[in-house]
């Protein structure tokens, strides 16, 4: 530290400007707003990228690049843990999912079973995806994965 890195602490609190005090405070008559138009009344919010009223340049550009976003393929994760309310031997699939709740919006690409907590109970999983350490999880307590 030097002399160079001390400042005034009371110029860090500046109280903020007075408007409309007359032409004596430096901001009278019109209050620092200009003589008229748009920005002088109140009330004024203009949205970010507003030209008065000329096209935008945002929409005056044309869109570039490439996107996918309407043809991607989304999987509802559903964990291992979650599984062991239903009883040993039995079948889970997309149906039974929807019926325990354990999925509740509309599939897009399906439903994917991925590893975290863990499985109790020998199921029959009919499903879309499963991570390779789940598939282990389910295979090593002797259930059967089904991909559809």
């Amino acid at each position: 530290m030097n002399l160079t890195c001390l400042y005034n602490a009371s110029s860090a609190y500046k109280s903020r400007k007075r408007v409309g005090r007359g032409p004596g405070s430096g901001n009278g008559k019109w209050c620092g707003r200009g003589q008229g138009g748009q920005n002088s009344r109140s009330g004024i919010d203009t949205p970010i990228g507003f030209e008065g009223g000329q096209t935008p340049l945002y929409r005056r550009l044309p869109r570039r690049g490439f996107t996918n976003a309407k043809y991607k393929v989304t999987y509802v994760p559903v964990n291992l843990s979650s599984l062991n309310r239903f009883e040993d031997g039995q079948v889970v699939d997309e149906a039974t999912l929807k019926e325990a709740r354990l999925i509740r919006q509309e599939l897009n690409g399906g439903v994917k079973i991925l590893a975290k907590g863990k499985l109790e109970k020998k199921l029959t999983l009919k499903v879309n995806k499963i991570s390779k350490s789940a598939q282990e999880q389910v295979e090593k307590l002797g259930g059967t994965i089904e991909l559809i």
